[in-house]
């Protein structure tokens, strides 16, 4: 179901969206459900691991209890106080 919306938005910022819409085969309505489809599920996408970030999963063994929290802090330390 589609529903009407209004919004306010500069003129010049329209005409450029209009014309970008336009040379891409899309309408200004396509593009702003785009927009906003992919932005409200930015949250959900960082979650998501690439397969690089996949592949490395289980290459290095850290003790059961390491903080890594306190290790970037350390590190961060250590690297500016010098």
């Amino acid at each position: 179901m589609t529903t009407k919306l209004t919004l306010t938005i500069e003129e010049e910022v329209i005409k450029t969206a209009e014309s970008y819409a336009q040379k891409n085969g899309h309408s200004l309505s396509e593009l702003v459900e785009n927009y906003l489809i992919a932005s409200s599920s930015a949250d959900k996408n960082l979650e998501e691991l690439s397969p690089r970030v996949k592949r490395l999963m289980g290459s290095i063994k850290l003790e059961d209890d390491f903080d890594y929290k306190k290790s970037l802090e350390e590190q961060f330390v250590e690297r500016h106080n010098k």
